[in-house]
């Protein structure tokens, strides 16, 4: 059995987010990658990526120059249904001292929420400000 936020339901389609993130990672650029759904009014659940880079942090056309690359990597080794809708990059991940990546706050800035749960145990609590900025 695995988490509940494993399976995505995109246009009627159940993803594995673990699928996709292994496709991401299997991308040379890419060090390490976090995927959630968000609400989509036509797919049901769209596709939200969070990826750490191997080199700097990619930033205006850089970056959807890269996020482009990187959709069309995951069309090819997966299909097309499971291209992200939007790909975020960051420095790192949100993840608890011990490593463990916080999905609740990935899933609350691929909503546009705003962040009220608990962070005090977030590693490096400044790194929801950078994931929080789109492309």
């Amino acid at each position: 059995m695995g988490r509940i936020d494993d399976v995505l339901n995109v246009s009627g389609h159940r993803l594995g987010t673990m699928e996709i993130e292994s496709a991401l990672v299997a991308n040379p650029l890419v060090a390490e990658a976090a995927v959630v759904g968000k609400p989509h009014e036509v797919k049901g659940e769209a596709v939200v990526a969070f990826v750490v880079l191997k080199g700097d942090r990619p930033e205006g056309d850089e970056a959807k120059k890269v996020a482009a690359e990187l959709k069309n990597w995951v069309a090819h080794e997966i299909g097309k249904i499971a291209q992200p809708d939007d790909i975020r990059f960051g420095e790192n991940l949100p993840k608890t001292r011990s490593g463990k990546i916080m999905r609740r706050l990935l899933r609350s800035i691929a909503k546009g929420e705003e962040i009220t749960q608990d962070v005090s145990t977030l590693e490096n609590p400044q790194i929801l400000g950078q994931l929080q900025q789109a492309l």
